[in-house]
């Protein structure tokens, strides 16, 4: 069965996150992406640790099923080679500041006057005009301006930067569907057109019912913790060999938790009848609650809870992660063969449909510029020019 995006070709101009990620995710689809790096040393990403033997874990996370070319963006003959590809191919996918690929020559306007098919996707800071339009994008300072981090945190330590590079994932996967959305209307109409979401806009989509909050009711949110803003109990408690989530969220699983919980004389204490009375009372009634999870495991408190149907679940480090049954069971992690690492697990895809039944990990993150050569002929580039190019630094393909 062929992979979804099958026959769609992605030019990758993208580096470091949000891009990269973006540009995973058609390849783990089925998308050809050919990845452009630029010479001498390839993306920035390719520096940072930690490293696997010599290679970095961090570029490994959001490269696999691509395919790998180096050219140097610094010369007129390399910028020209990047133009000729762009309008040979389906999508495009930059995630330069704001106005540099205007200066090079490969901004929309000038790939869609001669590929008007073209689907040009643009991955920004702050968004491409604006008062901050030409800032840099960096996760935590998205995560910081949004206000994602000013609702992240526990009350007393004040706003916490979430652990992943929220923002940059985020985007990601907002110009993924982005670009998605526009190839169903090209099949439609037969035209491209520029998508773009930036890091900021990303996060400030995501406030979610906090947003709402302000916006319906001018509330400004703080930090809550491991607890729920609205709903009690609710949020991360202390078992006797380590925290887990409870989440009752219902008068039917608050008077079930009771009941397990051998804590019948709560149902009829005034502080806590009520979802707004247990809320003015969340502190006292989470070291009662505590008192009780002290006697037995997560694990058995998880089983015991469940069986009920009263949500509940250990908060796992990554090694419980990774060695969990339901886990292993969903397939989260995918082993493609390196050719340098050996076998390399990698996070799959997270999600499930017919044209994946394979799983989504197929091909390694590629080496830098493993496949400039392959990749510039199936572009129909004339080899005796790609042998000059090569010699004049133009393209780097490894020996």
């Amino acid at each position: 069965m062929p992979l979804p995006l099958s026959g769609v070709r992605v030019l990758d101009l993208t580096r470091a996150l949000s891009g990269p990620f973006c540009t995973m995710i058609l390849a783990d689809l089925g998308a050809e992406v050919i990845k452009v790096e630029p010479t001498p040393s390839g993306d920035m990403i390719r520096q940072w640790g930690p490293f696997d033997q010599g290679i970095s874990a961090y570029y490994l996370s959001c490269n696999r099923n691509k395919k790998g070319i180096g050219v140097n963006f610094r010369r007129q003959e390399g910028l020209e080679l990047i133009r000729e590809m762009a309008l040979k191919s389906d999508i495009v996918v930059e995630n330069f500041k704001p106005g540099r690929m205007r200066e090079m020559g490969l901004d929309y306007e000038s790939i869609a006057e001669a590929n008007p098919a073209v689907i040009y996707a643009s991955i920004t800071g702050f968004g491409s005009s604006g008062p901050a339009g030409d800032w840099p994008g960096f996760d935590q300072i998205a995560q910081g301006y949004s206000g994602l981090m000013s609702l992240t945190g526990m009350p007393d330590s004040g706003p916490t930067r979430v652990g992943v590079a929220v923002s940059d994932l985020t985007s990601g996967m907002w110009v993924a569907m982005a670009i998605l959305a526009a190839w169903i209307e090209k099949l439609q109409t037969g035209e491209g057109q520029q998508v773009e979401a930036s890091l900021l806009a990303s996060l400030v989509g995501l406030l979610s019912v906090q947003g709402q909050r302000y916006l319906s009711l001018g509330e400004v949110p703080e930090p809550t913790g491991n607890t729920h803003p609205v709903i009690a109990p609710y949020g991360a408690f202390q078992a006797s060999d380590g925290l887990m989530n409870l989440a009752p969220a219902t008068q039917n699983m608050w008077l079930k938790l009771c009941e397990l919980l051998e804590l019948e004389d709560l149902i009829a204490d005034e502080r806590f009848t009520t979802n707004a009375d247990r809320m003015s009372n969340r502190e006292t009634l989470k070291s009662v609650i505590e008192s009780r999870l002290a006697l037995k495991t997560r694990k058995e408190w998880t089983e015991e809870m469940t069986k009920l149907g009263i949500p509940a679940g250990p908060i796992n480090n990554l090694d419980d992660v990774f060695n969990d049954a339901q886990v292993k069971h969903c397939r989260m992690v995918e082993t493609v063969e390196h050719p340098d690492l050996g076998p390399l697990m990698q996070l799959a895809l997270p999600i499930t449909m017919n044209g994946l039944r394979q799983g989504s990990v197929r091909t390694p993150p590629p080496n830098f510029g493993e496949h400039t050569l392959e990749v510039m002929k199936s572009y129909g580039i004339d080899p005796e020019r790609l042998k000059m190019l090569a010699q004049n630094d133009v393209i780097y393909q490894p020996t």
